[in-house]
């Protein structure tokens, strides 16, 4: 189960993840919590993934999308507080070079300036 929570500060929207980002419900719901932020017209995102204890092929491939959809739209996507078995999971798959990434929210938010 995932469980993800929407916040804004300014005009950085922050999703907090909570749970297993793996295929099935994992991954649907954070597609959807994607979508709301740019339906809410969101290019600047930070993806706390603090609370993510697990990410499959499914979730990598999620975060991927967001990354290029917001690219797309003239946004940015970064990460923050990655835990370290994703850190790895990202750093294996080069990812790590693609996504910016954070240890402190007011950093990853002052990134956007």
């Amino acid at each position: 189960m995932i469980r993800i929570e929407h916040r804004t500060i300014g005009d950085v929207h922050l999703l907090d993840i909570e749970g297993r980002l793996t295929i099935g419900e994992g991954t649907a719901g954070f597609r959807e919590a994607i979508h709301r932020v740019i339906q809410l017209g969101g290019r600047r995102l930070v993806l706390n993934l603090a609370g993510v204890t697990h990410m499959d092929s499914s979730g990598i491939g999620e975060l991927v999308s967001a990354y290029t959809t917001m690219s797309n739209l003239g946004g940015r996507v970064k990460l923050l507080h990655v835990p370290p078995r994703i850190r790895e999971v990202l750093t294996i798959t080069k990812l790590a070079t693609v996504f910016e990434s954070f240890e402190d929210e007011a950093a990853a938010i002052g990134s956007f300036s």
